[in-house]
């Protein structure tokens, strides 16, 4: 452990560290992903399904490494129990900063299967980062105003074809499709100017996670909801790799899907629509209250 160290020492091992990781393993992930493409047979696939993961597997482990030596961060974790490795995964999470990412990655290393999240698009011209997520076939969406999309209808059906393309992979190996209902990392003036009416969330959006459903909902073995709490508050990136990360507060449910909203036409059926949106709302109700509830005990509040 490095704690001692003071907090710029800190940030500069931990990003040293971690920078090593992003160019080593998006390395071998990307030069693996050639012959995956000039061999696109089902066996063959399977195959380099299973190294991609082991590799995506120990690239997290590495990140989980510096963090252990650089951050002296009090975990206060509940619902890791009962997790199946070998099961299928529909992920959702508030989201605030970039560092929910490694929060989440850290906690469920290996304990489930590899989260593919959705991306948007734009992220796939990250350097290095966008070929090992493409390699890895995360899902990249385009994100349109309703403006945009009022005028150019035709790109939403893309998008959903596109979603669902990559959806369908996922039926052949184990999978955790990981969603950020909100769209966006929270801030106060994304919070006003929604005029969101839950206290520490963004209005989530459905559309994704239905999508999801429709192609992958016999599969999946639960909803696994998260939550996540930073009671001294939200860190920046920054501030996580300097050590300043204190304390986090995760909690984890698994939720049974109802059955009717396993399969449905989200797009072109108005009633399920809603009872999908009524669904996730009420979700979002209570992961309001939570985080609520949390920030007291914690002394937050």
């Amino acid at each position: 452990m490095l704690s001692f160290l003071p907090s710029l020492a800190r940030g500069i091992i931990a990003s040293l560290l971690f920078s090593l990781n992003v160019l080593f393993w998006p390395f071998i992930i990307f030069a693996f992903s050639i012959p995956k493409f000039l061999l696109p047979f089902n066996s063959m696939r399977r195959i380099f399904d299973r190294i991609f993961l082991w590799l995506a597997e120990n690239w997290i482990s590495c990140n989980s490494g510096w963090m252990n030596l650089t951050q002296n961060t009090k975990w206060d974790v509940q619902g890791v129990e009962d997790f199946n490795y070998n099961g299928w995964y529909l992920v959702v999470s508030n989201h605030q900063s970039w560092v929910d990412i490694f929060v989440m990655q850290h906690l469920l290393n290996r304990r489930i299967p590899l989260m593919k999240f959705f991306l948007k698009r734009e992220l796939i011209w990250v350097p290095v980062m966008g070929l090992a997520w493409w390699a890895l076939e995360f899902p990249f969406l385009r994100r349109h105003s309703a403006e945009y999309l009022k005028k150019q209808p035709q790109q939403k059906r893309k998008d959903f074809d596109t979603t669902r393309l990559s959806c369908e992979k996922f039926a052949n190996i184990p999978t955790s499709v990981m969603n950020f209902l909100e769209g966006t990392r929270f801030t106060k003036s994304k919070h006003a100017r929604q005029e969101s009416p839950y206290q520490y969330l963004l209005r989530p959006k459905a559309g994704g996670i239905a999508l999801a459903l429709s192609v992958l909902g016999d599969k999946f073995n639960s909803l696994l909801n998260i939550t996540i709490v930073y009671p001294d508050g939200i860190p920046t990136f920054w501030e996580f790799l300097c050590g300043k990360l204190k304390r986090v507060i995760v909690r984890f449910q698994n939720i049974e899907i109802p059955k009717h909203l396993l399969r449905g036409d989200y797009e072109g059926d108005n009633n399920f629509r809603v009872a999908f949106q009524l669904w996730v709302q009420q979700l979002w109700q209570e992961k309001d209250l939570q985080i609520q509830l949390l920030l007291k005990e914690s002394g937050a509040l």
